[in-house]
């Protein structure tokens, strides 16, 4: 018997006013209900799940995540949790950046097959093994940490196909600046797919600061590393400085998209 618009019960066995929400009686024991009621989501009215939900669904298999917090199963930057399983797409990209550095060594000629070296010509496909071809081992170093650390953090939290799309399409979107832009470009390396990558991450994490209360622990160290990134065009050769700003502000937009759309998962 419930009273009080369903704030107690009645128990049965003693009389005493108990909550709505528990199994047992505090006061004598008596099981209530096999199960507790689930609490009600303040301010989530129901919704009837049509393409667009199936959709956020693909985009944002880590239902439990929020731009506001992170649970105990999502990987944090600072301190250092990566449980969970294999981050298939992000060692995909971090293996083959090292496959082709290590060829590089073996073979220079390598580097000057996958890059960008003035005009195109025809060869389209530059634009996406340009991004694997390093021909210094300190950009090489800080590009592939980059992306294996943010990419494993950013596919964690919406799967493999995000990170894969934006990791190719900010590589390609910089390749395509950089051929506008300048009439002898020379392109090589993935510090366009790095920052977008570390840019997605870092938007909800602002975002979620902007708010409230928040550690900025984590952004100010995914700031020294897209400082670090940016610099390094300026001290390297063939590292477009255009590349990487492309790069970041379209892995921020993307992040700001994916943090709004995970918001709203029921």
């Amino acid at each position: 018997m419930s009273s009080g618009a369903d704030l107690f019960v009645v128990c049965k066995q003693c009389g005493s006013e108990v909550s709505p929400y528990i199994t047992e009686c505090p006061y004598c024991g008596h099981r209530l209900r096999r199960r507790a009621p689930k609490l009600p989501r303040a301010g989530a009215p129901g919704r009837a799940r049509g393409r667009g939900s199936r959709m956020r669904s693909l985009l944002a298999p880590g239902r439990a995540w929020r731009a506001r917090g992170r649970p105990d199963t999502a990987p944090a930057f600072g301190g250092a949790r990566f449980g969970g399983g294999r981050p298939h797409a992000t060692i995909v990209l971090v293996g083959a950046g090292c496959a082709a550095w290590i060829a590089s060594r073996a073979e220079p000629v390598v580097n000057v097959k996958l890059a960008i070296i003035g005009p195109l010509g025809g060869d389209w496909w530059r634009l996406l093994s340009s991004q694997f071809a390093y021909g210094n081992g300190v950009y090489a170093f800080s590009a592939l940490v980059t992306v294996g650390l943010f990419g494993w953090l950013l596919e964690r939290r919406h799967g493999p196909v995000v990170v894969l799309a934006l990791f190719l399409g900010a590589g390609v979107i910089g390749g395509l600046l950089a051929l506008a832009v300048y009439p002898f470009p020379v392109l090589s390396g993935a510090n366009a797919g790095a920052l977008a990558l570390l840019a997605a991450w870092a938007a909800p994490e602002w975002r979620a600061g902007n708010s409230g209360p928040y550690d900025d622990a984590d952004l100010l160290g995914a700031a020294a590393i897209a400082a670090l990134l940016l610099a390094l065009p300026f001290a390297i050769y063939g590292v477009s400085w255009l590349a990487g700003v492309s790069g970041g502000a379209l892995g921020f937009l993307v992040g700001l998209g994916l943090g709004r759309l995970a918001e709203r998962e029921p």
